[in-house]
């Protein structure tokens, strides 16, 4: 009895004490096993990594949508899908990207799969053209072998892919025109994905689709857009905005530009769904100036009297317009409601008001029916259009 009372006094003593010393012992042995066959940083408890995991952002140029975005901007080292409707203006804010990304001393670089970058306009909207990498790849694999070799430099701020839509397997290229290529524009979309995510959240390099919308044949409920590429893209990108002309922007019968709204649809590092409006106007871009009246004025920042808009006592001008003008002379006064109106909206988290403006148009929106239309030959990765 007295010797079964001894051995349970010194497993009370010894052996639930040495327990969690020998587990920690063989745990700091993996983490070293690890470390000396994968490299430093492998592993490493959250609290070590959480200085090199904080969401870094690249602005978009566009007030309303870094707002919208929740954090300020872009998130750097995730995958962001811009989409819509053809002459949405999808190009337009990749582009404000790029230039707010170079004024930040940022390298960038544009995969011009389209072919069609315009350089002039480009340079009016901010972009150091002579500084900008560009390229116009023949096929869809040089141009996702292009993005992986400049994201694997480490040296590159943001990329630019303009569109999925015009990354075209190399196969159906050298195949006979109308042949049957169904799923290997998806099958090379998700590679690519597999391949890139990695080394883009290492490198911190913001990468942007821009894609294109495609209509499903036969469906009668819900919403028959989709966009190209499959289903990859969707899954992998952190953010994706559905980028949409809301109306057109007139000065008596001449058409100045458009209103265009932008929806965030996905959203992995703020709140989803939120709704940013602004103008882009023909040959300028966005109007930074419209922006900042129209968000002014909704947070009662900038006062707004019939068609008279002021600011702080001093009138800025009757009509929009007229506005925008007196603001270009005062660049501090610019300076200054953009900083109240910032502070306000992400300092609390609050989220404007909609005032009417422009016709309202359908969302796009994620919906069973988006994952329906996946290919018999490749049913893991979806049809490509």
């Amino acid at each position: 009895m007295n010797k079964e009372i001894q051995m349970t006094e010194k497993d009370k003593r010894g052996g639930k004490t040495d327990r969690p010393m020998a587990r920690e012992e063989a745990l700091e042995n993996a983490l070293r096993n690890i470390e000396k066959a994968h490299g430093k940083g492998a592993i490493m408890r959250l609290g070590e990594a959480k200085a090199n995991m904080n969401i870094e952002v690249i602005s978009t140029g566009i007030l309303p949508l870094d707002i919208a975005l929740g954090v300020g901007g872009i998130p750097r080292g995730r995958i962001i899908e811009v989409f819509g409707p053809e002459s949405s203006g999808k190009t337009t804010v990749a582009l404000h990207m790029i230039a707010e990304a170079q004024k930040a001393g940022g390298i960038a670089a544009f995969i011009d799969a389209e072919h069609a970058l315009d350089p002039e306009y480009a340079r009016k909207l901010g972009v150091n053209i002579e500084d900008l990498l560009v390229s116009q790849p023949d096929t869809g694999e040089q141009a996702l072998e292009i993005v992986d070799a400049l994201v694997h430099s480490a040296a590159i701020d943001i990329i630019v892919v303009d569109s999925v839509a015009a990354l075209v397997p190399k196969s159906e290229i050298d195949g006979d025109m109308g042949a049957s290529a169904v799923g290997l524009q998806a099958r090379l979309m998700s590679q690519a994905m597999r391949k890139l995510t990695g080394i883009i959240s290492k490198t911190r390099t913001a990468a942007v689709f821009i894609n294109q919308l495609r209509e499903k044949i036969g469906v009668t409920y819900g919403n028959p857009e989709v966009t190209t590429g499959g289903r990859a893209l969707k899954f992998y990108a952190s953010v994706r905005i559905d980028v949409r002309r809301a109306d057109s922007i007139k000065q008596g019968t001449e058409s100045l530009g458009n209103r265009t709204r932008a929806r965030i649809v996905k959203n992995k590092v703020a709140p989803p769904f939120k709704t940013a409006e602004f103008d882009i106007m023909y040959g300028e871009g966005v109007s930074r100036l419209g922006s900042i009246i129209d968000m002014g004025v909704e947070l009662d920042i900038v006062d707004k009297s019939g068609a008279w808009f002021s600011y702080g006592g001093t009138r800025l001008g009757q009509g929009k317009e007229n506005a925008k003008a007196t603001l270009e002379e005062r660049p501090e006064m610019i300076t200054e409601i953009e900083e109240k109106i910032r502070t306000k909206l992400l300092a609390e988290g609050e989220k404007p008001k909609k005032k009417g403006t422009g016709k309202k148009t359908a969302p796009f929106e994620e919906t069973a029916q988006d994952f329906a239309d996946v290919s018999d030959r490749d049913p893991a990765m979806g049809a490509d259009e």
